[in-house]
């Protein structure tokens, strides 16, 4: 079965994140209102390779059955580790593998992956022919414009639309931009003729500024040939960006205490501090949350936490 083929038009998905998009946080956007597909954070295909990174990579790639359907996202720029782990993802649970030819960042990017791969695209596509041909799930891509300039995408995009990936998601800005400026979606109407020309059979999930579901429907109305949106910083701002629901104090809350009961369930392996990068997303826009934010952030354990929060 492929996935991007089961789904409604538009489907709505939210974006790998580094930090963000794991196990615990998926499940609580799956409580608060799920997209259609979820995506993992991204998994370095060497360290799955690698003897000693392979435990930290599978621990990445872990679901939960809330997760499903889920695209487990990849990166790197070794076409055999592409090999290696294509061939055990299905295995795993997943219903597609992504690879990421899209991060801005520079250490990523320092390492020959991300976005750096629009810099060498025989490499990019050979990593991609070998990720097709390692496994029965579809394989899609994830990337930018270009590097530099969006006038780029023309002969990066139909590059990569030749090897007939099953989707293709754009960030609508370049490496460059990273999102210090306005997504280009002037450029969409030709992106969807591209598309049409080299690989119709090809997803089309466009990425940059969708903050919720309202607007993506609406991009849906002026480009009805784009076939889904992918939200990524909107997540932040509403939880419930997947639905249509304005979210009350009360239920932000409940959400937060979802997040700790599932971090308490993994607090061994996983470190505190980095906790503390969710808390924005669930206590905003309500009076006193810049107070209870600045308490949370001075925390050191769950235990001083949910004694903070014990008090509102």
């Amino acid at each position: 079965m492929n996935i991007w083929e089961e789904l409604p038009k538009p489907f709505l998905v939210l974006a790998p994140m580094e930090g963000v998009t794991d196990i615990i946080f998926r499940q609580v956007i799956a409580q608060a209102g799920r997209p259609d597909l979820f995506f993992t954070e991204f998994t370095n295909v060497s360290s799955y390779a690698s003897e000693k990174g392979r435990a930290n990579a599978l621990e990445r790639l872990e679901v939960a059955p809330s997760d499903h359907p889920i695209i487990a996202q990849i990166w790197g720029k070794n076409p055999a580790h592409f090999s290696a782990t294509c061939q055990v993802l299905a295995s795993l649970g997943f219903s597609g593998v992504d690879l990421n030819f899209g991060c801005p960042d520079k250490h990523v990017n320092k390492a020959g992956g991300g976005a750096a791969m629009i810099q060498t695209p025989n490499l990019a596509i050979e990593c991609l022919q070998n990720a097709q041909k390692s496994t029965n799930l579809p394989v899609s891509v994830k990337t930018r414009l270009g590097w530099s300039q969006p006038s780029e995408y023309r002969e990066w995009l139909s590059v990569l639309l030749a090897e007939h990936p099953a989707a293709l998601t754009i960030h609508l800005r370049t490496k460059k931009e990273m999102s210090k400026v306005p997504a280009h979606y002037e450029l969409i109407p030709n992106i969807i003729a591209l598309r049409n020309q080299i690989s119709p059979t090809t997803k089309l999930v466009l990425n940059g500024d969708i903050k919720d579901r309202t607007q993506a429907l609406k991009l849906h109305q002026a480009h009805p040939e784009a076939d889904g949106f992918m939200i990524g910083r909107g997540v932040f701002a509403n939880p419930y960006c997947f639905t249509n629901h304005t979210p009350t104090r009360e239920e932000l809350m409940a959400l937060l205490e979802l997040h700790l009961d599932l971090y308490e369930e993994r607090a061994s392996h996983i470190p505190y501090e980095p906790l503390k990068h969710f808390f924005k997303i669930y206590i905003n826009n309500f009076p006193g949350a810049k107070e209870l934010r600045t308490q949370l952030m001075e925390t050191h354990n769950i235990k001083e936490a949910r004694k903070i929060i014990s008090m509102l």
